[in-house]
């Protein structure tokens, strides 16, 4: 979340920030109650002052009656400060639930925009869209022809949207975990296996809401834990509460998990098949940083998420997210959006990852700070998240734009080791 006193300092900065991203905030009245809160706290400093000093007086008392005086004035003076507490901390947490629901401050350079429509191409990847002399197929048809997957037992055994991966496109799942592993881990990222539950706290640290008709968290009846959307919840809760040593900063973490997600609100085209799904798998990844080293760290991040699609032979392009589709933890986004041949009548671009740099907002919430050797005082660190590969979605590019006159599809040549072939065939 954003610091209170920046707020406070900040009043129109933050409330055309809020309507840039399309969020209602009621940054007046937590200006005013901030206001009224210090006034209170200055009053509840000012009766524990009294309070004390009539306290030192009664042993100074010249008979029983005035130091029975002395502590009923001291008695009243600490239920006045009592009260006094009171009101301060329920202004207290009235001004948190209203500072928690404020947006990050949006880069300079992010697009103003509504939607993803303002989203800004920045450049694009290596490979161009394949051209085709025949009528290409979207996925759910190229899996059906060679047996990759089942969308009905899915929805037999779970519910609509949940499928059963057969055949190659089990291995194609390994096979893009270890390929995007073995990258990062040459890169200097610790390798992790997350849980796919988190507590509540660290869920909404992070800045999703794990409750409520509009959240996209499974929640776990009578519990304060919650299924994961992402390892960037438990990534980011590893260090909450904590105080990092700065010289061991940069802290780069990829963690392998399955990702659960309610998709609230999902219609259209891209609920068919496997691009909006509720439980896919993912290997993210997330880094703490020095302040002044955010946006370099952001860069890197999408650097590597190029690296790995270009190493596939992806064609995608990146996009600076616009303002109004950015979530409330980021201060910046990059998207890769891949061409996908078989969306729409003529072929699409979908997200296939994401990146973004939240600056402080999580660890103020989450509460992970760093300190320098020598210097007084903490500082919060910075932390950035970057997909570095959701299965589901990089299979897709891989089936549609590799797919062959014949129907078979070609596996790019950097997975096939895992694979152990290099074209999965029609089943005959």
């Amino acid at each position: 979340m954003l610091d209170r006193r920046f707020i406070v300092e900040n009043v129109e900065l933050v409330e055309q920030n809020c309507a840039n991203r399309g969020i209602k905030a009621d940054v007046t009245r937590l200006v005013s109650q901030e206001t009224e809160r210090r006034e209170m706290l200055q009053q509840v400093q000012e009766l524990n002052r009294k309070a004390n000093e009539v306290s030192k007086t009664i042993g100074k008392a010249k008979d029983a009656e005035e130091r029975e005086a002395r502590k009923e004035e001291g008695r009243k003076l600490r239920q006045q400060k009592d009260a006094a507490q009171a009101d301060h901390d329920r202004l207290d947490t009235e001004i948190r639930d209203i500072q928690i629901t404020i947006p990050n401050i949006t880069h300079p350079d992010a697009p103003v925009g509504a939607d993803d429509k303002a989203n800004l191409e920045l450049r694009r990847g290596k490979h161009e869209p394949p051209q085709f002399d025949f009528k290409p197929l979207d996925h759910v048809e190229l899996c059906e022809k060679l047996d990759l997957l089942d969308l009905e037992a899915g929805a037999r055994t779970t519910g609509h949207g949940f499928y059963f991966l057969k055949n190659e496109a089990v291995l194609l799942e390994l096979a893009l975990q270890r390929y995007v592993l073995d990258l990062l881990i040459s890169e200097g990222f610790t390798p992790v296996v997350t849980p796919d539950l988190a507590r509540d706290e660290i869920i909404s640290g992070i800045g999703f809401n794990p409750r409520g008709p509009e959240t996209q968290i499974y929640s776990i009846e009578n519990a304060d834990i919650s299924l994961v959307a992402t390892a960037e919840i438990t990534l980011g809760g590893m260090y909450a509460d904590q105080t990092l040593d700065a010289a061991k900063l940069p802290i780069k973490l990829c963690g392998a998990s399955h990702c659960f997600r309610t998709e609230a609100g999902a219609h259209g085209r891209a609920t068919r098949g496997i691009y909006r799904v509720h439980q896919f798998t993912k290997v993210e990844m997330f880094a703490f940083t020095l302040p002044n080293e955010s946006d370099a760290m952001h860069d890197q991040l999408c650097d590597i998420e190029c690296r790995l699609f270009d190493g596939l032979g992806v064609p995608y392009r990146v996009v600076d997210t616009a303002t109004g589709d950015l979530g409330g933890p980021a201060y910046r986004k990059f998207d890769l959006e891949a061409w996908m041949p078989g969306r729409g009548d003529a072929g699409e671009w979908g997200e296939i990852t994401s990146t973004s740099n939240c600056t402080d907002y999580q660890s103020r919430r989450l509460n992970t700070r760093c300190k320098k050797k020598g210097e007084k005082g903490t500082h919060f660190v910075h932390t950035l998240n970057g997909t570095a590969v959701a299965v589901t979605r990089a299979m897709i590019a891989i089936l549609e734009n590799n797919q062959q006159a014949d129907g078979s599809v070609v596996i790019p040549e950097v997975l096939r080791s895992w694979v152990g072939r290099g074209k999965i065939e029609p089943r005959r």
